[in-house]
């Protein structure tokens, strides 16, 4: 039925592909995971990411950020995932840190996800000397270390484990389209656009049923809070981690994922700030306890665990069609001759899980696309991993126009290639 589903959505599009690693696999043994994490708030006042009307450094710390690092292994092939509260690893500081782990700890590319939460409260990543600010790039250098510090951490504390994985459903996320009475869309609410709810969990006990931790996936931006808000903080997504942690325990760790959700925004957006009014819950933190007792909800109603399970995994890079410089009103757009790279990393535990992560901000009629036509039940799509790329829309919305529309550096039809190779690499993960 899939098979056919996917034949209707998806007709041929040529394919333009380069960096294709093969795949590696562990067909049997023990499965086993660690977990770690570290505190990567900012010591110092840096420029905040994701709204370019703020100039200014940071004014203080709401709530800490962290990164968390959750490694697999069976049979000699890892996967490491990585949730770092911040907002994206641009494809200037990403492959100096995919480096790094890949030198010291000899992952593959295909075996390392190396993603954010996309915090709109976070700093701004840099190595440049001469267009970064001295701060940001102190930071992003101290950052790297602490990534490669949990990274050898969550290496080292592997051991047998059982896995479950189970899912829930939130209403946190709204889809931003707001068409006008002109018709034009501008970033607003709609109510009836198209949301993917779904929240994906995956439960990590050790052998005598104790959890070590969990991973769970959700499509929202982390931006209800505006530019105005000059407060570091995790938003939604970083403090539901927070909440979770604080209700499963001290020694749970919880790695979290944005999903597709480039045209998703928390119910509450772009407040100026952290309500204080007495008897007032603020928004960000309601939003995010909504969203964490909802993955606890799921994590306790998880009874079925089981050890064991195959590792395959796999990575390329897909050449699009980069967009018009007359078609778009984003200044770093590609020329028609160029293409714009989507990095793809597939990896498979066992017979119903898979996650694939891609450099881009999908917008989420794609991603359930992919979670609909994946040969696995469970599919993490995880999106800001591995570099970024920028908006990536779905065909149809091209007409439509919007901030999406015109600040993507995609070419019409770029969808459609990154769902098809992305279905044809988890198909052959079975």
């Amino acid at each position: 039925m899939k098979k056919i589903l996917i034949v209707v959505l998806l007709p041929f599009i040529s394919l333009v592909l380069s960096g294709q690693a093969g795949i590696t696999e562990s067909d049997s043994g023990v499965l086993r995971a660690g977990f770690a994490k570290a505190d990567i708030t900012p010591a110092i006042p840096v420029k905040l990411n994701g709204y370019a009307s703020r100039k200014t450094y940071s004014e203080g710390i709401h709530d800490p950020l962290t990164v968390r690092a959750v490694a697999f292994e069976n049979g000699g092939t890892r996967i490491l995932l990585v949730s770092t509260d911040i907002g994206s690893y641009s494809a200037e500081v990403f492959p100096v840190f995919q480096k790094a782990i890949m030198d010291k700890f000899g992952l593959k590319e295909s075996e390392i996800f190396l993603s954010t939460i996309h915090s709109h409260s976070s700093p701004i990543l840099s190595l440049n000397s001469e267009t970064g600010d001295p701060n940001n790039i102190e930071y992003t250098r101290t950052l790297q270390q602490k990534v490669l510090a949990v990274t050898g951490e969550a290496l080292k504390n592997m051991k047998p484990v059982l896995t479950g994985t189970g899912r829930g459903s939130s209403p946190v996320g709204a889809n931003r389209r707001e068409m006008k009475p002109d018709g034009s869309i501008t970033l607003g609410r709609n109510p009836y656009g198209v949301t993917d709810k779904e929240v994906l969990v995956m439960k990590i006990t050790g052998e005598k049923g104790n959890t070590s931790g969990i991973l769970y996936d959700y499509a929202t931006h982390s931006t209800s809070l505006g530019p105005q808000n000059m407060l570091i903080s995790g938003d939604v997504l970083g403090l539901s981690a927070q909440f979770v942690e604080k209700i499963l325990g001290k020694d749970v760790i919880t790695p979290a994922f944005a999903g597709a959700s480039g045209n998703i925004d928390p119910w509450y957006r772009v407040l100026p700030g952290f309500n204080t009014e007495e008897g007032w819950i603020p928004e960000p933190v309601l939003l995010a306890t909504m969203l964490g007792e909802e993955v606890v909800h799921v994590c306790r109603d998880i009874k079925d665990v089981h050890p064991g399970g195959m590792i395959r995994t796999a990575f390329a890079v897909l050449e699009c069609p980069g967009k018009k410089s007359s078609d778009t009103d984003n200044p770093s757009a590609q020329p028609e001759s160029q293409t714009v790279p989507v990095n793809i990393t597939v990896a498979r535990i066992g017979d119903d899980v898979a996650f694939v992560g891609f450099n881009v901000e999908m917008l989420t009629e794609i991603g359930m696309q992919i979670k609909s036509g994946s040969p696995f039940r469970n599919t993490f799509v995880i999106t800001h991993c591995n570099g970024y790329s920028g908006y990536l829309p779905p065909a149809e919305l091209y007409k439509e126009g919007g901030y999406e529309i015109t600040s993507t550096r995609f070419e019409i039809g770029s969808s459609d290639m990154v769902v098809r190779k992305a279905l044809r690499m988890l198909y052959d993960l079975k």
